[in-house]
């Protein structure tokens, strides 16, 4: 079962499960998506903007073309308010800062991203401790840049990979979690009829 956030005539958002694709894959054995979840109680439901399989939280989605085109121009223009929950790896030096590294795909190891400073496209993410224990460390990451896999590229460049992604941590990292620790936590969007700022908050799971 999908948690609904809040849902309308134009929009529903919705708390995406870990482990659940955005939109189905190739091959009958990943149709299982958010989208074909949802599609039974909002059949004209299209996607707006995608969350990584192994990443949980909120995520919006459009209920007719007029919102889908006006939602996805809020995204492309980056008009929208997004913070992610993540637990790192180490002991992180300073309590807040930015991570300003060009970002494309390794084509060789598709989906995986490397970053490119010649190739690379830009990508901007802010950072912000929350906890610091021994270990590892809670924090708040804000991407103002939506390149793929952004934000955990980011956290390994930094040398602090997020804890159970099993595409970038290191084994020590990865063997801490059973879960990719990266949740969307809050969402800020203009509503796409009348244009109202709303704010939707998925609380972290872990």
């Amino acid at each position: 079962m999908i948690e609904i956030i809040y849902a309308d005539e134009q929009i529903v958002v919705a708390n995406k499960p870990q482990d659940l694709l955005s939109v189905p894959g190739r091959g009958p054995a990943n149709q299982d998506c958010l989208l074909h979840r949802l599609q039974p109680q909002f059949p004209t439901a299209r996607i707006v903007h995608r969350l990584d399989c192994a990443t949980s939280g909120i995520m919006v989605l459009a209920l007719d073309a007029d919102s889908h085109r006006e939602l996805s121009r809020q995204f492309h223009d980056r008009e929208t308010q997004k913070s992610y929950i993540a637990i790192i790896s180490g002991v992180v030096e300073q309590a807040c800062g930015l991570v300003e590294l060009p970002l494309r795909c390794d084509w060789e190891n598709r989906p995986k991203q490397i970053v490119d400073h010649q190739q690379g496209k830009h990508a901007l993410t802010h950072f912000r401790v929350i906890e610091q224990h021994k270990d590892r460390a809670r924090v708040e990451l804000t991407p103002i840049t939506g390149r793929s896999h952004q934000l955990r590229v980011h956290m390994q460049a930094m040398g602090h990979p997020i804890l159970g992604d099993r595409f970038y941590a290191d084994a020590n990292a990865l063997q801490k979690a059973e879960r990719l620790l990266l949740h969307a936590e809050t969402l800020g969007i203009n509503h796409p009829r009348h244009q109202q700022p709303l704010s939707f908050t998925a609380p972290c799971p872990f």
